[in-house]
C-alpha cells in the first residue's frame, strides 16, 4: 500500500506500488526505486555486509564527540549527517576487507587488546564462541569468522558478526539457527583508528 501526502505519484508518496516500485524518502530527498527481492538474502557475503552495518549503526552513538567531529568536514561536501558519512566511508572500507574506524581518515594505527578466541562449545541448534578479554588498550570491536572446514583464511565472505569489546574478562556470542553438522571459527579484533589485527586462531564445536 502507498501512503500519499498528495495524489498519487506525488513526491510526498511513500509505500510500494504493484510490488514493483517503491517509494520513499532518503536524507530529506523524495525517490522512487524498483522493488527488488535478493534471490538469496542469506548469501555469505550479505551476511557479511549486514553484520558490519549493524556494528556501525549501533556503535555511532557511543563515539565519542572528537572522533565524531571528523566526518563534518566530508559530510558537509556530501551534504548529508556525520552518521551518514560515518557508514558509507567504513562500509566502503569493509567492502575492501578493512576495519571500519571511529575517525577520519582512518590512520589504521592503536594497540589491539590482550585477548584470546578461547573455546567453541556447541548447544542446541548453537554455539558458543568465549572470548578471554585481559586488556583493553584501543579495542573497538573483535569480527567473527565462520567456515564448514577447517583450515580456513579469514575472509570478508566469512565474517559472521561484529562483537563490540567494552570490558575485560569473559565476552561469550552465541552463534544460533545452526544445522547439525562442523564449524569453524576464528576471530580477529579491531581498534577504534582502523588497525585490524592477526587471526586469533582456530576452534571448532560440532552441532548434534
Amino acid at each position: 500500500m502507498v501512503k500519499l501526502a498528495a495524489p498519487c505519484l506525488s513526491l510526498e508518496a511513500s509505500g510500494t506500488i504493484g510490488d514493483s516500485v517503491t517509494f520513499s524518502r532518503w536524507k530529506g530527498r523524495s525517490y522512487a526505486r524498483r522493488r527488488v527481492i535478493p534471490a538469496n538474502p542469506k548469501s555469505a557475503l550479505q551476511v557479511s555486509i549486514r553484520a558490519m552495518m549493524r556494528f556501525l549503526s549501533q556503535a555511532w552513538v557511543d563515539v565519542g564527540a572528537t572522533p565524531k567531529a571528523s566526518w563534518l568536514e566530508l559530510a558537509t561536501a556530501a551534504k548529508v549527517s556525520g552518521f551518514n558519512s560515518f557508514v558509507r566511508e567504513n562500509m566502503q572500507r569493509w567492502r575492501m576487507f578493512n576495519a571500519p574506524s571511529q575517525t577520519y581518515p582512518a590512520d589504521e594505527s592503536g594497540t589491539l587488546p590482550t585477548a584470546t578466541l578461547d573455546s567453541a562449545t556447541a548447544g542446541e541448534r548453537c554455539i558458543d564462541l568465549t572470548f578471554d578479554i585481559t586488556t583493553l588498550a584501543d579495542v573497538w570491536g573483535v569480527i567473527l569468522f565462520r567456515s564448514p572446514t577447517g583450515t580456513f583464511d579469514t575472509a570478508l565472505a566469512n565474517a559472521i558478526r561484529v562483537i563490540p569489546v567494552t570490558a575485560t574478562g569473559a565476552l561469550v556470542y552465541t552463534d544460533t539457527d545452526l544445522d547439525p553438522g562442523d564449524y569453524y571459527y576464528d576471530a580477529r579484533f579491531t581498534t577504534k583508528e582502523g588497525a585490524l589485527g592477526p587471526e586469533e586462531g582456530e576452534v571448532n564445536a560440532t552441532v548434534t
